[in-house]
C-alpha cells in the first residue's frame, strides 16, 4: 500500500504533526491534537486494519513518532500521547486479528501487518529511542509510591508494554539470512536495550518489593529477550572450550568423514570400469510385473537400490489434519557481544531477583490475577534459567523457589490439562500441543536439577534431594505421567522435538528410580484403588439368642438400678449423637443413635447407653422416639430394653467393598465409583511392565527412524528403553514386526554403521533372537505383519490356544431344527409383530442365541440380509404425533381418567409405542391434565405381602411417633426420576381409602396345568440339571412356594419380582434354557424398558403356583400328579376360610376407627400378647432389601384374629431368609402403612410399653407413609 493511496483525512492529519529537516524534528502547533486524532481513527478501524496499514506504510512511526520523544520529551502531554500511539501501533498482528486468518484476503492483511511491525522494530534498534525510554522510566522509579499519579503508573505500564511489543515481533526469515555469530535485527535491539541500560531497570523491577505489580510484565519481556538463545550456548560464551567438547566435534567430524567415504566407496562399486552411454533393460528375477511376467527394468543398474514400484506415480496428497506437526524451535548464535552481555544478565538475575520473581508469579498464578497462558512465561523462566544455573557453577540456592514437590504438581497439572484441551480444542490443537511441550521441558529440568543435586558434595543439598525423590516416587501421577505421554502420542498434533523431549525425560526418570530403589530393600508407594460393590452374597451375620439377650439385659438392669440411674459427668459430656457437620442426613443419624444404644447394651455397658438414649432425647425431643422430655426412669430402663430386643436397621460396612486397582484403560464410570489410596511396596521389575505396550514401543521406533539426525545420547535412551524390554523383561518378541526389521536393515546396511555400535548390537541380538524362534514357529513371518501386546507374545513363545478352546462350539443345525425354525420364521412374519426374532426365540425347542438365529435365516435364504433383521433401537421409529395418535391418547384419556392407572392403562393399548415419560409430556402439553401428580398410579390399601423384618421406620412408630406422610412420586424414565416431598393426610382421607380397600378386595383365581405341561416342565429340569443347574431351578421353586403362601395369607395377587442373590443365579437368568423354563412356568419378562427383574404373574393362583412348584421337582413326580386334586379342594376351602377372616378384619378396621374417634383416655389392655422374646424372634430386618427398579409396596401390618392359621415362626423366619441379603442397583421405595388401633394387639404392644399408659389419651389412628430410598450402587461387570 503506497502513500499516496492513504486516506484524505489520515493524511491531513499526519501532515499535521509536523515535518523532519535532517535531524530535526519540527512539530506543528497541533501535533498533541493530531497525535490523538490517529489514536481515534485507530480504535474505529475495520477488520482488515486499514489504518493500521496505512500509518505503516506511510511510515509515521520512523519519520514523526520516534523523533518526537527523542527530540521532544519535555513536552510530557505529547510524550504520554506518543507513547500511547506507539503501543497500540506496535501490538502483535495476532492480537489485532484474534487468530491467524483462514481466509486469503485476510490472510494477505495479517502478513502486511507483519511486514509492517518488523520495520518498526528495525527503526526501535537504534540507543537514543531505548536511551530515552530509560531515563523516563527511572525518573517515574525514583518517585516514592505516595508521589505518583495515576498517570504515572500509567506511563510505566505503557513504556513496559512497548518494549514488550517491540521485542514480540518476529524475525523475517527471507530478509534476515544471517549466520551464526552475525548481528540480526533482534541481536541489535538487545544490544541498544543494554547500552540504555534498560537491563538494569528490568532486574531492579524484578527484586524491588515495591514494584511487585510488574513481575508479570518484567517475566515477560526477560522472556523475549532470550527468545532465540539457548542456556549451553550463553554458559559457554566467552570461555576456553573444554577437552570434551573438542573430543565430542572431533568425533561428529569423523563421523561425517566415514559416512563421505563410504558412500564414495559405494558408488564405485557399482560403476563399471568402462563407461557405457546406453542404459541397458534387465529383467529382475522373481518381481512380478502387472502382469504374469517378470519386472523389466530400464535404468543402470547403480539405481537399482533405489527402485519402487511407485516410480512415475503421482504423489498422493496427505490432508492436512493427517499431517504430521512441524517443529517450530529456532535457536541460533547470536553475536559474541550479545552474547557475553546476556550470559551476565543471567548471572546477576539468577543471584539477585530469580527467587523473588517466581514467588510473585507463581501466586499471582495460583491466586488467578494473571491473564490467560501467562504460566508459559513461568514454565520457560524456570526451563531456562535452572538449566543455565546448572551448567554455570551449581548452586541450588539461588533456584529454591522453583525446587519443591508444589512446582512438580503444578507443572503436572498444566500438562494433563493442555493435553485435555488438545483434545476438545482441535481448531487450536498446535498452540496446546507447544504448551504442552513448554511444560514437558519444564519438568524435564525439574529432573536433571534434582538428580544434579544428588551428585552435590554438600550433605545437607544431597538429603533435601532423597527427600524430593522420595516424595516424586511415592505419588502414582509423578510416576505415571510419562506412561500416559508415551500412549498418547499423536504425531500429527506433537512434533517430533516433543517426542525426543519426552523419551529423554522418561529415560532419565527411570534411571533416578532405579538408582533410588537399589538403595532400599523396601521401597512403599502410593496406590490408587476403585471402590465397587461385591456381588458375591454375603455371609449370614450371627444373631444374638434370646437367652443371651435376657442374660444381658438382666446384668444391664441391675447395674443401672444399683446405680440409681445417676451418670457421671465425663459419661454426660462424651454422649454425642448428633453431628452437624456430617454430610450423614438427620434421620440416618437418629438410626445410628439407636445402633449405638443398642452395641452398648450388648457390650453390657448400661451407663452409657443411658447417657446415649439421654442426649439422644435431647436432640430429637418430638415423636417420643427416646422418650418423653418428663420421662421416668422406669420407662427409661423399659424403653432400653426394647431397643436391646429389637432388631434395627444396620448400615453394610464399608469392608465389604471390593478393591480393585486402577488398570490401564480409563473407566467411564469412575465418577459413580469412590477411589481408595493405600499404599503398596514397590517393584521395579514390574513398574518396566507397564512399558511393555505396542503403544509405548511405537513412538519409540518413530523417533528411531531419525536415528541418523538424533544425538548419541537420543539414541542412546532409545536403545536402553528397548533393551529394558527386550533383555530384561525377555520380551523380544514385541519388537518382531516389519517396519522394525527394516529399519534394524537400514541401520546394518548404514555406511556409517561404525558410529552406531550400541544400535548395531541390539539389532543384531533380536535378530539372532527371531531367527531361533522362527525355527521353531511356523508363524513367525506371519507374526510380522502385527504389533503385538504382551498376550499376543506369550502364545507366540508358549505355544498358541487350540482352535476351540476357551470358546465355546457352535453347534450344527439339524434337519429337524432347520424345519422348525423356517415354519415358525413362515408364521410369524407377516403377523405384524415389532421383532420376529424375539417372538421365534422362546419357542425353539433348542436354546440358540440371536446371532445364529438370524445368519441361519440368511444363509437358509429366507432372508436376504441380516440388516432385514436387526433389532429396532428404542424411541427411533416415532418422533412426531399425528393428528391421529393424538386424538386416540385423547380417546384413552378419557376412558380410563377414572381408573387407579391411567398412565399403566394408557400404556397398554396405545398403538404407537413411546417412552412413558413421551406420553407424560404430550398428555400435559394437551391441556388433559393441570399437573403429573394426576397421572401417577393410586395404591390400593391391601396387603402386598406379608413384613419380614423390622425397618427403621417401624421401629419409630413402636416407640409412638406419628407422622403423616404421602408419597407422591412415579418413575417417570429410566434415568430421570425425582423424589418429590412427602404431604401429610387428614383422617377422613384415611377412612375412605380403608373403606376402599375393604370393597375393592377380591379373592385370587385358581386354574389346572394340564399333565403334559408338568411333563415337559419336569423334562425341561432334567436338563438344567445336567447342565449343572440344580441351585438356580431350587431357588425357583422355593420362590413360587413362598409367593404361594403369601398369596394364600393375605388374598391378594401381585407381580413378584425374581431378584438374583447369588451368581449362580444371575449366571442362570441369562442362560437360554433356564429363560425357556422361565416361560413355561409363567414368569413375565421385563416389560416397558422400565423392567429390569422377571416377576412371578399375578395372574397364578396358589393352587397353579403351588402345582408349578412341585413339578420343578423331579424325585416327586408321580406324587405330584396324585395329588393335584387334594390340594385343588384344599385349596377351595383355604380360600373360603381366608375370606371369613378378611371380613373380620375389615369389620375389626372399622371398629378401631370409631374407637379412634372418641379418644378415650385410657386405653384396652391387649389380650393374649406374646411375649417380648416372640416379638424380636419374629421380626426379620429387611434394610437390605433392595430392588433394582422403584417399586411402591404397601405393607399392611394388621393384627387380627387370622393370625391362628398363619404358619408358625419359624416358617415365616425360613422363608424370608433369602431376602436379607437382596442388593439393588437402582432405588426402591417402600410404602409401609401401620395401621394404629386397638385390635393391632400382637404388633403394637411394644410401642405401648414405651408410652405412659395412665395420662396419655390414645392417639388417632392415622394411615403413615414412610419411605425408604437405597443407595444406587453399580453392579460389577
Amino acid at each position: 500500500m503506497d502513500l499516496y493511496m492513504m486516506n484524505c483525512e489520515l493524511l491531513a492529519t499526519c501532515s499535521a504533526l509536523g515535518y523532519l529537516e535532517g535531524d530535526v524534528y519540527h512539530k506543528e502547533p497541533d501535533c498533541l491534537e493530531s497525535v490523538k486524532d490517529l489514536i481515534r481513527y485507530l480504535r474505529h478501524e475495520d477488520d482488515a486494519r486499514d489504518i493500521r496499514q496505512q500509518l505503516g506504510a506511510g511510515q509515521i512511526l520512523q519519520n514523526d513518532l520516534l523523533p518526537i520523544i527523542t527530540q521532544h520529551t519535555q513536552d510530557k502531554p505529547l510524550f504520554d500521547a506518543c507513547i500511547r500511539l506507539m503501543v497500540n501501533l506496535t501490538q502483535p498482528a495476532l492480537l489485532c486479528f484474534g487468530k491467524i486468518p483462514d481466509d486469503p484476503a485476510f490472510r494477505h492483511h495479517f502478513l502486511q501487518v507483519t511486514s509492517y511491525l518488523q520495520a518498526y522494530k528495525e527503526a526501535f534498534a537504534d540507543e537514543k529511542v531505548f536511551t530515552v525510554l530509560s531515563e523516563t522510566l527511572y525518573n517515574l522509579l525514583q518517585l516514592d509510591w505516595e508521589q505518583r499519579d495515576e498517570e504515572d503508573n500509567l506511563l510505566i505500564e505503557r513504556i513496559l508494554l512497548l518494549v514488550r511489543n517491540v521485542l514480540h515481533v518476529p524475525a523475517d526469515p527471507y530478509e534476515e539470512k544471517n549466520v551464526d555469530d552475525d548481528a540480526s535485527v533482534h541481536d541489535k535491539l538487545l544490544w541498544a536495550v543494554h547500552i540504555s541500560g534498560l537491563d538494569d531497570l528490568l532486574k531492579f523491577l524484578a527484586c524491588a518489593q515495591s514494584e511487585q505489580q510488574w513481575s508479570f510484565h518484567i517475566l515477560e519481556i526477560i522472556s523475549l529477550m532470550f527468545r532465540d538463545q539457548t542456556a549451553e550456548l550463553l554458559v559457554s560464551a566467552g570461555q576456553m572450550r573444554s577437552a570434551q567438547e573438542k573430543q565430542k566435534d572431533m568425533q561428529e567430524l569423523e563421523l561425517l568423514r566415514q559416512k563421505e567415504t563410504a558412500e564414495k566407496r559405494s558408488r564405485t562399486l557399482m560403476r563399471g570400469t568402462r563407461h557405457s552411454r546406453f542404459r541397458g533393460s534387465y529383467v529382475i528375477e522373481g518381481l512380478k510385473s502387472i502382469g504374469e511376467n517378470d519386472v523389466v527394468y530400464h535404468q543402470g543398474l547403480h539405481n537399482f537400490k533405489s527402485y519402487s514400484h511407485d516410480l512415475g506415480k503421482a504423489v498422493r496428497r496427505v490432508p492436512k489434519r493427517k499431517q504430521m506437526a512441524k517443529d517450530s524451535d529456532s535457536h541460533r548464535r547470536s553475536a559474541l557481544n550479545v552474547r557475553l552481555f546476556l550470559r551476565e544478565f543471567c548471572i546477576d538475575f539468577l543471584e539477585n531477583c530469580y527467587n523473588r520473581l517466581m514467588y510473585l508469579v507463581k501466586e499471582g498464578l495460583i491466586r488467578e490475577r494473571a491473564q490467560q497462558h501467562d504460566e508459559t512465561y513461568y514454565m520457560w523462566a524456570l526451563t531456562f534459567f535452572m538449566a543455565f544455573n546448572r551448567l554455570q557453577n551449581f548452586k541450588p540456592d539461588v533456584v529454591s523457589e522453583t525446587i519443591s514437590i508444589r512446582t512438580f504438581h503444578f507443572i503436572e497439572k498444566n500438562i494433563t490439562n493442555y493435553y485435555e484441551m488438545m483434545l476438545t480444542d482441535k481448531s487450536d490443537a498446535t498452540s496446546w500441543s507447544r504448551r504442552m511441550h513448554l511444560a514437558l521441558k519444564a519438568y524435564q529440568e525439574l529432573l536433571l536439577t534434582v538428580n544434579e543435586m544428588d551428585r552435590a558434595k554438600d550433605e545437607n543439598i544431597r538429603h533435601s534431594s532423597s527427600v524430593i525423590k522420595s516424595n516424586i516416587f511415592y505419588l502414582m501421577e509423578f510416576r505415571e505421567i510419562f506412561l500416559t505421554l508415551l500412549r498418547k502420542y499423536d504425531e500429527r498434533m506433537q512434533p517430533h522435538s516433543f517426542l525426543r523431549d519426552l523419551v529423554e525425560s522418561a529415560h532419565l526418570f527411570l534411571r533416578m528410580l532405579e538408582r533410588f530403589c537399589k538403595g532400599r530393600n523396601n521401597l512403599v508407594v502410593q496406590k490408587k484403588r476403585v471402590k465397587r460393590r461385591k456381588r458375591s452374597q454375603k455371609k449370614p451375620e450371627m444373631e444374638t439368642s434370646a437367652e443371651d439377650l435376657e442374660q444381658t439385659w438382666q446384668i444391664v438392669s441391675e447395674e443401672l438400678r444399683a446405680s440409681g440411674f445417676q451418670l457421671a459427668e465425663s459419661l454426660t459430656e462424651g454422649a454425642v449423637p448428633f453431628d452437624a457437620a456430617s454430610d450423614t442426613p438427620v434421620n440416618e443419624q437418629r438410626t445410628e443413635a439407636l445402633v449405638r444404644i443398642q452395641d452398648c447394651l450388648m457390650s453390657r455397658a448400661g451407663p452409657e447407653a443411658l447417657s446415649l438414649l439421654r442426649a439422644a432425647r435431647a436432640v430429637w425431643p418430638e415423636g417420643d422416639t427416646f422418650g418423653s422430655v418428663e420421662v421416668e426412669p422406669e420407662e427409661e430402663l423399659e424403653l432400653l430394653k426394647q431397643i436391646l430386643f429389637t432388631k434395627l436397621p444396620r448400615t453394610v460396612p464399608l469392608d465389604s467393598a471390593v478393591e480393585e486397582e486402577d488398570g490401564d484403560e480409563l473407566v467411564e464410570e469412575e465418577e459413580l465409583e469412590s477411589v481408595a489410596v493405600s499404599e503398596t511396596e514397590f517393584n521395579f521389575l514390574d513398574f518396566i511392565k507397564r512399558f511393555a505396550h505396542p503403544n509405548i514401543v511405537r513412538p519409540y521406533v518413530v523417533l528411531l527412524r531419525s536415528y541418523s539426525q538424533n544425538s548419541p545420547h537420543t539414541n542412546h535412551c532409545i536403545t536402553r528403553m528397548l533393551h529394558r524390554l527386550a533383555v530384561d523383561l525377555k520380551m523380544e518378541a514385541l519388537l518382531y514386526q516389519l517396519s522394525v526389521f527394516s529399519l534394524f536393515n537400514k541401520i546394518l546396511g548404514d555406511p556409517a554403521a561404525a558410529a552406531y555400535q550400541e544400535l548395531v548390537k541390539f539389532a543384531k541380538y533380536v535378530l539372532n533372537r527371531f531367527f531361533v524362534f522362527a525355527a521353531t514357529n511356523n508363524k513367525a513371518f506371519v507374526e510380522l505383519l502385527f504389533w503385538k501386546n504382551v498376550g499376543a507374545v506369550r502364545e507366540m513363545t508358549e505355544g498358541y490356544t487350540k482352535d476351540g478352546e476357551g470358546s465355546k462350539k457352535k453347534a450344527k443345525w439339524t434337519p429337524e431344527e432347520e424345519a422348525e425354525v423356517q415354519r415358525l420364521y413362515e408364521e410369524h412374519k407377516d403377523s405384524g409383530v415389532p421383532d420376529v426374532i424375539e417372538t421365534i426365540l422362546p419357542l425353539l425347542s433348542s436354546s440358540r442365541t440371536r446371532r445364529e438365529v438370524v445368519s441361519h435365516l440368511v444363509s437358509m435364504g429366507l432372508v436376504d440380509s441380516v440388516k432385514d433383521l436387526k433389532k429396532e433401537k428404542k424411541g427411533t421409529r416415532i418422533v412426531l404425533w399425528t393428528e391421529e395418535q393424538e386424538q386416540e391418547l385423547q380417546g384413552l384419556f378419557e376412558d380410563f381418567q377414572d381408573s387407579d392407572d391411567v398412565l399403566g392403562n394408557i400404556l397398554k393399548r396405545i398403538t404407537a409405542k413411546r417412552s412413558r415419560a413421551r406420553i407424560v409430556d404430550k398428555i400435559l402439553s394437551m391441556g388433559l391434565v393441570s399437573d403429573r401428580k394426576e397421572l401417577y398410579k393410586k395404591r390400593q390399601r391391601g396387603a402386598h405381602g406379608k413384613s419380614t423384618g423390622m425397618t427403621e421406620e417401624e421401629f419409630f412408630d413402636m416407640t409412638g411417633e406419628m407422622q403423616e406422610k404421602d408419597i407422591e412420586d412415579e418413575e417417570e424414565d429410566d434415568e430421570d426420576d425425582d423424589d418429590k416431598s412427602d404431604q401429610e393426610e387428614d383422617e377422613q382421607h384415611y377412612e375412605e381409602q380403608i373403606v376402599r380397600s375393604a370393597k375393592k378386595h377380591q379373592k385370587s383365581t385358581s386354574g389346572d396345568i394340564s399333565s403334559e405341561k408338568i411333563h415337559s416342565l419336569r423334562k425341561m429340569v432334567q436338563t438344567l440339571q445336567l447342565e449343572g443347574l440344580s441351585g438356580p431351578v431350587l431357588w425357583l421353586q422355593n420362590s413360587l412356594n413362598r409367593t404361594a403362601d403369601d398369596r394364600e395369607e393375605d388374598g391378594v395377587s401381585h407381580p413378584v419380582a425374581l431378584v438374583p442373590l447369588t451368581e449362580e443365579n444371575e449366571d442362570a437368568m441369562e442362560n437360554r434354557s433356564f429363560q425357556k423354563l422361565l416361560r413355561a412356568v409363567g414368569i413375565r419378562t421385563p416389560s416397558d424398558g422400565q423392567e429390569t427383574f422377571w416377576r412371578i404373574s399375578s395372574s397364578l393362583s396358589v393352587n397353579q403356583l403351588r402345582t408349578l412348584a412341585a413339578s420343578l421337582d423331579p424325585l416327586e413326580e408321580t406324587g405330584a400328579e396324585g395329588d393335584s386334586e387334594e390340594k385343588d379342594s384344599r385349596s377351595v376351602e383355604d380360600e373360603d376360610k381366608d375370606d371369613n377372616d378378611n371380613q373380620e378384619m375389615r369389620a375389626q378396621a372399622l371398629r378401631a376407627l370409631l374407637l379412634s374417634r372418641q379418644r378415650k383416655h385410657t386405653s384396652a389392655k391387649p389380650k393374649d400378647s406374646p411375649s417380648q422374646e416372640d416379638i424380636s424372634d419374629s421380626v426379620e430386618p429387611s434394610e437390605q432389601k433392595i430392588s433394582k427398579k422403584r417399586s411402591r409396596v404397601l405393607d399392611d401390618d394388621e393384627d387380627d384374629e387370622d393370625q391362628k392359621d398363619s404358619p408358625s415362626q419359624e416358617d415365616i423366619s425360613d422363608s424370608v431368609e433369602p431376602s436379607e441379603q437382596k442388593i439393588s442397583k437402582k432405588r426402591s421405595r417402600v410404602l409401609d402403612d401401620d395401621e394404629d388401633d386397638e385390635d393391632q394387639k400382637d404388633v403394637d404392644l411394644s410401642s405401648r410399653s414405651m408410652t405412659s399408659e395412665r395420662d396419655s389419651p390414645a392417639a388417632p389412628a392415622k394411615r403413615r407413609y414412610t419411605r425408604v430410598l437405597s443407595d444406587e450402587e453399580e453392579e460389577d461387570n
